[in-house]
């Protein structure tokens, strides 16, 4: 049937969003309904999938939206950004009949890592909402668009991380990665004992266990090392015992580019992780949303647990944010 063959890329979008009808979409076609154990919910279908349509269609024009004032940016954050030494803000002197005030530990320097055939420019509006609370201390890393291994982009994301604790004398910093830049950040933090400089590791709809969306790109080595079972998404599943980091996944539930949508969430026993659901946005808009933006400052700014051990036996926590 034509219109069974239309809908089986969306099948499994549908099969999240229409939970309580599972026979309906378990097979490339439909069965017929008085075969349906879901019979007495079908008048509700109808409703539901125009639900469904509408946030898809309200997601997909954000993100061309998005995108195409994006484009208009990308040219200002192809150059890398201008560093200077940013030392901790002392605070000022107290007010007559006040005690004298200690420094306040200073939040550590943000990092911030792009994805895939993009710049810092895609990270304009997160920066100054860091910014505006009190986040000043935030850089970003241009990796080159030809970069062949993700590998190779963690190293140099390590060299970054060291002159930026060398220059600020803060012992740790924060990152905040989109896309492929969470994944080059989690192989810093996870396989180049990046774990020692990164306190909390941000990432915004990152295929963490692999994607297996547009089969075609496979001719760009990054795209392969992204899929699922890749050797570089098999080294990641490996042990890590002991890892400091503490990671936050934001993950959309329209996000087009994750297949399956759950392989944005972090997934590894040995790992302090938080798997936050965004939902009514797709992928673009996670690193502009204001109510992301909101998600990731008080991810920044919660106190996690300083060791694997004293969350031992414990699962990855969930939570969920609705942005639209």
């Amino acid at each position: 049937m034509k219109v069974t063959r239309a809908l089986q890329p969306i099948l499994p979008l549908c099969q999240r969003l229409l939970p309580d009808m599972p026979n309906l979409l378990v097979f490339p076609g439909f069965p017929s309904f008085p075969s349906l154990p879901g019979l007495p919910d079908l008048p509700s279908l109808p409703s539901r999938l125009a639900g469904f349509s509408m946030a898809l269609l309200k997601a997909t024009a954000l993100d061309l939206a998005i995108l195409a004032g994006h484009l208009l940016l990308y040219p200002s954050g192809i150059a890398q950004e201008r560093r200077c030494a940013i030392r901790p803000e002392l605070p000022g002197p107290a007010s007559p009949g006040e005690p004298t005030r200690l420094p306040a530990q200073a939040a550590p320097p943000v990092v911030l890592l792009h994805g895939f055939i993009d710049n810092r420019s895609v990270f304009v509006l997160l920066r100054r909402s860091l910014a505006q609370h009190g986040r000043h201390r935030v850089e970003s890393l241009n990796y080159s668009p030809l970069t062949c291994d993700i590998r190779t982009a963690a190293e140099l994301l390590g060299r970054h991380i060291e002159e930026i604790c060398e220059r600020t004398g803060s012992p740790q910093v924060d990152v905040v990665g989109h896309s492929l830049g969470g994944l080059i950040a989690r192989y810093y933090v996870q396989r180049l004992a990046g774990d020692a400089r990164v306190r909390t590791l941000v990432t915004l709809g990152t295929p963490h266990s692999g994607t297996r969306v547009a089969p075609l790109a496979n001719a760009h080595p990054i795209v392969r090392q992204m899929r699922p079972g890749s050797e570089l998404i098999e080294e990641l599943s490996r042990p890590a015992p002991g890892c400091r980091t503490h990671f936050v996944s934001f993950w959309s539930d329209l996000d087009h580019l994750m297949d399956p949508l759950e392989s944005a969430c972090v997934d590894h026993p040995d790992l302090l992780a938080q798997n936050v659901r965004v939902t009514g946005i797709g992928h673009l808009a996670l690193p502009v949303h204001p109510a992301v933006a909101t998600g990731i400052r008080q991810a920044l700014d919660t106190e996690h647990p300083a060791t694997p051990a004293d969350v031992a036996g414990t699962a990855p926590r969930s939570g969920g944010l609705t942005v639209a």
